[in-house]
């Protein structure tokens, strides 16, 4: 997530400090929390109140359910658990702990939308999965326990829990299905929900409150996209498992305090530099606790702030058309399945966001089905508010604020991202997302001063994106897999040079974009270490008269470093079919991307014509990439001539083809 901070007056750095004041502090929690599950929209299954909105199409959830029902739940095993510290694999335990959350999600919506005669199936099944997670030794992800560095073990220290996003999901969704179905758990199964509450104690609540070591709390000024997700979990399990009033309230005021230094965090423009992804999964989650919180305290705590307007406007001025959003970092270029556009279309209505209220209405009407994935509380969530998107295409009041799209695109200053168009309001046409920022960001790629180009909403310059995690992704040898080197991004490589990790490896913006001159101009020599920054400046442009996207590289280097090469490359990755002419041109199609069946293309051609050109295939055997760009990416190498290694110019021109 990002980290930058607002330059304000310190008052202002903690939003929801400054907005509620005492009333987040734990006395008035009490009093503001008092009845709070009575408020919340998502009901017990015994109030039918919810029911009819949640009785649309649910004929996948249903036969997915209802094949699985009675079968043999999947069993994760200490081997799956061990595995992360012998090999690096970390999908064999958690593909197991998915699937069986997702089997009980989906067992809950069936016992809460069928009629009571006929449920004791359906809330056997709930039994079943909601005590296999009681009894399953460790609620934590492996690859997040610290058993393997602090004690050399690679079995769950069921004394020890360590608190991760693992575990925050177990007990939010216990928490859900113990509030939903609460009534029928009494009556079928006496005890359950006791166990649950002990567990949620043990597991969660005890580590969140008497330990202060998380890293995901950010007392060390480093707040990323754990902070929110792990805390709106807790916020559910706080509400509905601690029955206390002083207790909870304790734990609410910690989550919000919590919450308050992720919102810190965000600087002014919103921008998330783990990109559109990790949105979800961070600023969305945020989002998600805020509103639980509002509802819980009667409207209390509104949480109606600029930091969250500016949080909402994010994902739309990152889509590029279609299904396809500008990735950085570690994140796919199509949107996730199952992601929850309700939730963002209740926030873009509240806020009068008209432009976050279209493109969450689209996609809520494309995935109207909720998906297991997603989680419990999103899919009961979902299942609630189906009624209030209404018309998904309809406009809400007029916004309180500036509009925070400008009609030619977007440039977000904090993260030196810009997103140009060349039909202004439109993704007809060309579009051209340049990034400059720094490579100490959070789920860092070494893509400073990366570009994508897209044609009518489809990225054909591209960036790869998130392959399948493992040790490696999150350890030292992170920059030896190729989606996250520079050599594999579209960026420069002076001297053959890849650039370097951290903070100081960054941009310089030599010039910012406006709605007149979408053009931005950035100094990259400090992201390959060399000694000034403007020793590489890449131009990149937008020229609307000519419909064209013009990237200009300019260099004046140093001497080689003793680590480079004589080589000089400006590199490009490519999806799609691409053939090389013999006239410095280049042509670009969507023949091979998977579900783009609309034929466009680019049309590349380049100067000096005397740069030879090297092309290296990427065969795609990662599941990840391979779903998003088809079996291959392929990689255009311009190398310079000799004549132009130390000092030199290239400039690409790229417009757009339509057969």
């Amino acid at each position: 997530m990002a980290t930058g901070t607002a330059a304000v007056e310190a008052p202002l750095l903690y939003p929801l400090q400054n907005a509620w004041g005492q009333l987040a502090a734990e006395p008035s929690l009490v009093d503001s929390l008092r009845g709070s599950r009575d408020r919340l929209t998502i009901r017990e299954a015994s109030d039918a109140g919810w029911q009819p909105a949640a009785a649309g199409s649910l004929s996948e959830l249903r036969a997915q359910a209802e094949t699985e029902k009675g079968s043999p739940w999947p069993q994760p095993l200490v081997s799956h658990y061990a595995r992360y510290f012998r090999d690096g694999n970390r999908t064999a335990y958690e593909g197991l702990v998915a699937g069986r959350q997702q089997r009980l999600t989906r067992a809950v919506v069936m016992a809460a939308l069928t009629d009571p005669d006929a449920r004791d199936g359906w809330i056997d099944e709930v039994i079943d999965g909601a005590y296999l997670l009681c009894e399953q030794s460790s609620w934590s992800w492996a690859a997040h326990d610290d058993v393997f560095t602090r004690a050399g073990d690679v079995v769950p220290d069921r004394t020890r829990p360590y608190l991760d996003l693992g575990a925050g999901e177990v007990v939010a969704q216990l928490a859900w299905l113990d509030h939903v179905l609460g009534t029928a758990l009494d009556e079928r199964a006496p005890g359950l929900r006791s166990r649950i509450r002990l567990e949620a104690q043990e597991r969660v609540i005890q580590p969140f409150l008497y330990r202060l070591d998380w890293h995901w709390l950010g007392l060390n000024g480093d707040v990323h996209n754990w902070n929110p997700w792990i805390h709106s979990n807790i916020i559910v399990a706080a509400l509905l498992l601690v029955d206390d009033p002083a207790l909870q309230a304790k734990v609410v005021a910690r989550c919000i305090e919590g919450v308050d230094r992720f919102l810190a965090s965000i600087p002014p423009d919103g921008a998330i530099d783990e990109g559109f992804a990790y949105w979800w999964n961070g600023a969305g989650r945020a989002l998600e606790g805020l509103a639980l919180l509002e509802e819980a305290s009667g409207g209390v705590l509104n949480p109606d702030l600029p930091v969250i307007r500016a949080l909402v406007a994010f994902p739309h001025r990152m889509h590029l058309g279609h299904g396809w959003f500008l990735n950085v970092a570690d994140g796919p270029a199509r949107a996730h399945e199952g992601l929850p556009w309700d939730m963002l279309h209740r926030w873009a209505v509240r806020l009068g966001d008209s432009d976050a209220v279209e493109l969450a209405a689209t996609f809520a009407a494309i995935e109207p089905v909720p998906n297991a994935a997603a989680g419990l509380g999103r899919v009961l969530t979902q299942l609630t508010s189906r009624t209030q998107l209404g018309s998904r295409s309809g406009r809400s009041e007029p916004s309180k604020r500036p509009d925070l799209r400008p009609s030619w695109g977007t440039y977000l200053p904090s993260v030196q991202i810009m997103v140009a168009r060349q039909s202004p309001g439109s993704t007809d046409g060309l579009t051209l997302a340049a990034k400059g920022g720094h490579n100490g960001e959070h789920h860092n790629h070494r893509d400073v001063g990366s570009v994508v180009v897209a044609v009518d909403g489809v990225p054909l310059l591209v960036d790869a994106g998130q392959p399948t995690y493992t040790a490696q992704t999150f350890g030292p040898d992170r920059y030896r897999i190729r989606a996250m080197q520079s050599a594999w991004h579209n960026v420069p490589a002076p001297f053959g040079l890849e650039q370097g990790t951290g903070r100081s490896f960054a941009a310089t913006v030599l010039q910012e974009p406006t709605a007149e001159e979408p053009t931005l101009a950035l100094g990259l020599g400090a992201a390959y270490g060399l000694d000034h920054a403007e020793q590489w400046i890449r131009t990149s442009l937008m020229n609307r008269e000519s419909g064209s996207v013009v990237i200009d590289d300019r260099w004046n280097l140093p001497a080689r470093p003793p680590e480079g090469t004589h080589d000089v490359d400006i590199t490009y990755l490519v999806a799609g079919t691409v053939r090389v002419g013999e006239d410095a041109t280049a042509t670009i199609t969507t023949v091979g991307i998977p579900t783009v069946t609309s034929p466009v293309g680019l049309h590349l051609r380049w100067k000096p014509a005397t740069a030879v050109v090297l092309v290296d295939e990427w065969r795609l055997d990662d599941p990840l990439l391979s779903d998003v760009w088809g079996h291959k990416l392929t990689r255009l190498r311009f190398r310079m001539p000799e004549e132009s290694r130390a000092s030199g110019a290239f400039t690409l021109t790229v417009e757009a083809t339509h057969d």
